[in-house]
């Protein structure tokens, strides 16, 4: 929700909030965070996060503190720090105050695990990460008390002092909070606190040699911000015992921890970790590839922040996991760029066409609409048709099926806001493929209307061979083949159903002249092709290169699916 929209919105979270100003519980505070860990770049799903927890400090009035989870120094780095500043300001928000990291709170909460250790509910635990994960149990089996649960609480205080200042190995021992190895969740089964994992952390450096797990860092980090309302996914639903427990037995401030159903999107994966591997074996061109779901990636693409919350605002806020058909995200981006976008002709894959009774060295110029569809703009630009022009290679064929509209042998069809044209001939090359049509046009036609008004089905678009401008356009399907690429065979890897047609890059496509003066970042329709982004990161000198935005409809995934 932009800071402009004035209508209040309405979901199961926002009536918890309502009850809380109610009964005073925050004093009709509303403070919220949003609390990525830097270890990758942000996707689709983290921009419903970030829409709803700044969208709501908005709504009430509160505050909103960005504060990274960098608890983990071997997956984090500077670079996804920055990424993400960069994504969250793009959708249009902005924190209150510094940007804020755990590790501005080590010192304090080693000083809390020092407290629970003292109240008798820490222990330093002795055991291997094996040993600790067979001792848990299951869902359905309870878990076993560790050796070492009963330690006294000088000898535990000793240990994890010593832990503290490096006089053990990586991995030799944890601090684990001791609750309740018999609870039905296992996430209460005398929890990790902290580990011991020599390694440079992006801000404290080699201060630190134990780190704080997420699960002990999370709600405390909240509680020291004065974080009123704690909005999370689903995922961490069965952790909000475990959050509270904390919070309970250091008896410090008490935010409300409330799930809700995170995105799901058809056809794409939703994990930092997949996205990464990705990157890491060089299958996608980066973080910002345009095929990516990444925020980097779908602002690389052309898609507009406006269009990333109105597709929040419309998938709403659930308690129920669900899986947003793409399509629904597809068809968001079309309508924030409909009323917006320059309409022009672009050849994507140039055949020549000849009119033969067009005059040599002729000229005609033609004064078009770029926003035919609304009746309130006039911006024209001129077009220009000449003796020889481009159509697209799938504009024509020899022997057309039924109900084919476009060019054949001695059909004619209307150049878009040119002229009616007749097909005469062709001329193929030695392997029998069609290199150049050639045709009669009716003088009477200039303007694209029969003079007669004879109907004529198809309309072509077209770019003059003489005046055009050269581009690259990179055209994008899918980065998956299936719905749900993440559901593979016991042996099987969510790599196996990647799209090998996901990016068809097109060279020597062909423009409107007019084009010329296209600046980076501009976004156009491409007549009958779709909507396009003029990529400010791969122009460089006259090279202009065009990411596909969108397609004018969702037709991939429909046809896969039938096939």
């Amino acid at each position: 929700m932009s800071e402009n929209e004035e209508t209040k919105t309405t979901n199961f979270i926002t009536e918890i909030i309502e009850e809380h100003n109610e009964t005073g519980r925050f004093d009709g505070k509303v403070h919220t965070r949003f609390p990525p860990e830097p270890n990758g770049y942000l996707h689709i799903g983290h921009a419903k996060s970030i829409c709803l927890n700044f969208g709501l400090a908005q709504q009430y009035g509160g505050k909103t503190n960005l504060r990274f989870d960098d608890t983990n120094p071997l997956k984090e780095n500077i670079e996804f720090v920055d990424s993400i500043q960069r994504d969250v300001q793009w959708l249009g928000f902005q924190w209150d105050g510094e940007v804020l990291y755990a590790s501005d709170y080590f010192d304090q909460l080693y000083e809390f695990a020092v407290q629970l250790v003292q109240a008798g509910k820490a222990y330093v635990d002795d055991q291997s990460a094996e040993e600790i994960r067979e001792q848990r149990g299951s869902l359905t089996k309870p878990g076993v008390n560790s050796a070492y649960r009963n330690r006294s609480i000088e000898e535990n205080l000793d240990l994890l002092k010593r832990m503290r200042a490096g006089e053990f190995e990586d991995g030799s021992r944890v601090l684990r909070a001791k609750v309740d190895m018999s609870s039905p969740n296992v996430n209460m089964r005398d929890p990790i606190m902290y580990r011991i994992l020599r390694a440079d952390h992006h801000r404290t450096g080699d201060d630190w040699c134990i780190y704080p797990t997420y699960d002990f860092a999370h709600g405390q980090s909240d509680s020291i911000e004065g974080i009123t309302h704690s909005i999370c996914t689903l995922e961490f639903e069965d952790h909000r015992p475990l959050y509270d427990w904390y919070l309970h037995n250091l008896e410090i401030h008490h935010p409300q921890q409330i799930e809700f159903a995170r995105l799901n999107m058809s056809y794409t994966l939703m994990s930092k970790r997949k996205l990464g591997v990705l990157v890491n074996e060089g299958i996608v061109d980066g973080w910002d590839d345009p095929r990516m779901p990444t925020i980097a990636g779908i602002r690389r693409r052309g898609v507009r922040p406006e269009a990333v919350r109105d597709f929040c605002d419309r998938i709403g806020v659930a308690k129920t996991n669900s899986v947003i058909d793409y399509a629904l995200f597809q068809h968001t981006v079309r309508q924030d760029l409909d009323p917006i976008c320059k309409r022009v002709m672009a050849v994507l894959k140039p055949l020549k066409l000849v009119i033969d009774n067009f005059p040599e060295r002729e000229e005609i110029d033609f004064k078009v609409d770029y926003f035919r569809h609304d009746n309130e703009r006039h911006e024209t630009r001129k077009v220009v048709l000449t003796k020889e022009v481009y159509i697209e290679e799938d504009d024509f064929m020899e022997e057309p099926p039924p109900k084919y509209f476009r060019l054949a042998p001695g059909r004619e069809v209307r150049l878009m806001n040119a002229c009616l044209v007749t097909c005469t001939g062709v001329v193929k090359d030695g392997d029998g493929k069609v290199v150049e049509i050639h045709c009669r046009y009716d003088p009477d036609s200039l303007g694209g209307q029969a003079p007669d008004g004879r109907r004529v089905k198809g309309t072509l678009h077209w770019v003059s061979a003489e005046k055009n401008v050269d581009a690259t356009v990179n055209l994008y399907e899918n980065l998956f083949t299936v719905e749900n690429p993440s559901d593979v065979p016991e042996d099987g890897d969510f790599r196996d159903n990647l799209n090998p047609n996901s990016k068809m890059v097109l060279e020597g496509v062909k423009l409107e002249a007019e084009m010329a003066q296209a600046d980076p970042g501009d976004r156009y329709q491409f007549m009958r092709q779709g909507f396009f982004y003029l990529d400010p990161e791969s122009t460089v000198g006259n090279k202009m290169v065009f990411n596909q935005i969108v397609p004018l409809r969702d037709s991939w995934a429909k046809i896969n699916q039938k096939g």
